[in-house]
């Protein structure tokens, strides 16, 4: 009997030097390094995706309290997956299929059709598209509402950095936002305040004994209209993520006790909104009816 992978199938997308490896289930990116040098954290094909690596994360990114919302009068549950904290993580299709609809040596677009669950009663499309370039990885998302009222919507993606061949702790973070989301004792935001001590990252901090689980409002774009976070490692290699007007929320995870990953790298994630938005509203998209939602950013190794 053939035992089916847990990634599903394989696109292996190539550009002079760049390999970039990204599965059908939950359109991860599950590798892309530079020649020799790791851009992100590899896992293998045949095993479950540690700590949501690499993966898309829609319809909301993040965390959302006690797995429900109310939206538009209507009250809605989710089911439970992060039982510790009583909270519904990262969305509905971090461990769905995707199905290729184009395909090139150096791009793929997958797409997933959600099925509408008394949760999230909306047909929504998610079309996932990875192009590499001579400047790196560039991925988009495009979410369609098929359906005919309203939907709420975020999305993020959960990228794993490789530090290079030295440790985390070697590394140096750098993202210039001005703003901390703080947070409760079950990582649910309370509000914002200006950066200061370990979260100020706009000149780069090294993470030596630094732990993080946190994100970031406020960051300043450059003269594209891009903002950026950047890690650089014992190899003096730095990867850089960039994101478009988007997506203005990051939120960095040094990965302290996660299994599979437990300071292995370093996750930055870019995002629509940050945990909660379903029930605050901040940072929240609303969906017409056979409205699109469009975001892009990067990756690329300096």
């Amino acid at each position: 009997m053939n035992t089916p992978s847990p990634t599903g199938d394989q696109h292996v997308l190539r550009h002079g030097d760049q390999v970039a490896v990204v599965t059908s289930v939950a359109a991860s990116l599950r590798e892309y390094r530079v020649g020799e040098r790791d851009v992100v954290l590899p896992f293998a094909s045949d095993v479950i995706a540690p700590a949501f690596s690499g993966a898309v994360l829609a319809p909301w990114p993040n965390r959302l309290r006690d797995a429900r919302y109310r939206f538009r009068d209507v009250t809605y549950e989710v089911p439970l997956t992060e039982h510790a904290r009583l909270t519904a993580l990262h969305g509905l299709v971090s461990y769905e299929r995707f199905e290729a609809v184009d395909a090139a040596p150096d791009t793929v677009t997958l797409r997933h059709d959600l099925v509408p669950v008394p949760g999230y009663p909306w047909p929504l499309r998610l079309d996932v598209r990875y192009v590499l370039g001579d400047d790196g990885l560039t991925v988009s998302v495009e979410a369609t509402n098929r359906g005919t009222s309203a939907a709420p919507y975020g999305v993020g993606f959960h990228p794993w950095l490789s530090p290079g061949p030295g440790p985390v702790d070697a590394c140096t973070l750098r993202l210039d936002a001005e703003r901390r989301v703080t947070v409760d004792e079950r990582l649910l935001p309370t509000g914002t305040q200006a950066v200061s001590g370990a979260f100020d990252l706009r000149e780069g901090r090294p993470l030596a004994g630094v732990e993080l689980d946190d994100a970031w409002v406020g960051a300043v774009p450059d003269a594209d209209g891009l903002t950026w976070a950047t890690l650089t490692g014992a190899d003096g290699r730095t990867v850089a993520v960039w994101a478009d007007a988007s997506l203005p929320a990051w939120q960095v995870c040094t990965g302290d006790g996660i299994p599979g990953i437990d300071r292995r790298g370093v996750a930055v994630e870019p995002m629509t909104c940050i945990a909660d938005a379903f029930r605050t509203g901040d940072m929240l998209v609303e969906l017409e009816p056979g409205a699109s939602h469009a975001v892009r950013w990067g990756l690329t190794l300096r």
